[in-house]
């Protein structure tokens, strides 16, 4: 199948990007997606959806705080955006700057420490930090947390909390695993008194998310790397869900791309990896039966994604659907609830 950069585009009034959370967690709107059949409903709805035979499975990354200011040694102003650490004291970076620094500048990140700029990567660079502390370390100390491009403000106190889960445990990504936004604890005790059991994975986003792809023949396009984790009990409770006829529900594209990329074979393995799978149309899942997902952004490697998963047709019709609805977009945004197209 060849496909084609338009063929995922959609027009997106900018008033529908949410610039922020709702009040509460479990207050989003939640399209559900079956097919051609698309039902209004909200996040409070998922139960309904789910029964004891089910297995939710969570993304519990943590967002460092990534983003860092400083100068380089001739005085010029840089911002750098942590995309990944490698290693405890190395990471691949965003580096904002009048002129791109060269290899071996260094940087004085938050008058505070420097970092040397080792090469390039693509549209990033790799930079060294100090070795007395871990990159994550430094970031948790003297960085700013890193809200989306298309949102156009500076991370507020508010934020602190709710761009993250409230069941983020490792810290690691760059940007949170937004569809676990719209859970608080109240949610989780309902479905957990239903009956529905959760599990867990870590997959430690990038800001390479962002990323635009800037090939028109999907074939050519190169994905950017991301570092997950399996647990082992994942993987039990995965094939406990499977004997028992449940399905397998990923929160989140982060958890489906974990979970897929862990089972590239047919198999589903427990342990640490990186990935770079890119998921288009014509895709065979191995893992995920249904899917929790926020809305994306046009000509994105995300909505490629739910493409593959729920059809082209039914995601066309739903975007549709949520324009005209007025849902509200991306990060801070509302839901919906995703069916596996039948293969």
């Amino acid at each position: 199948m060849t496909l084609t950069l338009d063929e995922f585009d959609y027009t997106l009034p900018e008033r529908l990007i949410a610039q922020a959370p709702l009040p509460e967690r479990s207050a989003s709107r939640m399209l559900v997606v079956d097919g051609a059949r698309l039902r209004d409903e909200h996040i409070t709805d998922l139960p309904s959806h789910l029964s004891d035979k089910d297995l939710l499975v969570l993304n519990d990354t943590r967002v460092i705080h990534a983003r860092l200011f400083g100068q380089k040694a001739t005085g010029g102003q840089v911002e750098v955006l942590i995309e990944r650490p490698v290693g405890e004291h190395e990471a691949i970076a965003q580096v904002r700057a009048s002129k791109s620094p060269k290899p071996g500048m260094t940087l004085r990140l938050a008058e505070a420490f420097e970092v040397e700029v080792l090469g390039r990567e693509g549209d990033f660079f790799h930079l060294r930090f100090p070795a007395d502390r871990s990159v994550v370390d430094y970031a948790e100390t003297y960085g700013a947390l890193p809200l989306p491009p298309y949102i156009d403000r500076s991370a507020a106190e508010a934020d602190e909390t709710r761009y993250q889960t409230v069941f983020a445990q490792h810290p690691g990504s760059v940007a949170a695993p937004t569809a676990g936004l719209h859970f608080d604890d109240a949610l989780l005790d309902r479905l957990r008194a239903q009956g529905v059991r959760t599990a867990t994975v870590t997959l430690h986003v990038g800001a390479g998310t962002y990323q635009p792809v800037r090939v028109q023949n999907l074939a050519e396009h190169r994905m950017h790397r991301e570092r997950y984790l399996i647990p082992p009990e994942t993987v039990e409770a995965i094939n406990a869900t499977r004997a028992r006829g449940g399905r397998v529900v990923a929160v989140g594209t982060t958890s489906l791309r974990a979970l897929e990329s862990a089972a590239a074979d047919g198999t589903l393995r427990a342990g640490a990896a990186e990935t770079e799978l890119f998921i288009t149309p014509g895709y065979a899942f191995h893992v995920v039966d249904a899917l929790l997902t926020n809305f994306h952004l046009p000509k994105s490697t995300l909505l490629m994604l739910v493409s593959a998963f729920a059809g082209m047709a039914p995601i066309r019709a739903a975007y549709q659907h949520a324009v005209a609805q007025e849902y509200r977009f991306f990060s801070y945004g509302d839901a919906m609830f995703l069916a596996r197209r039948a293969s």
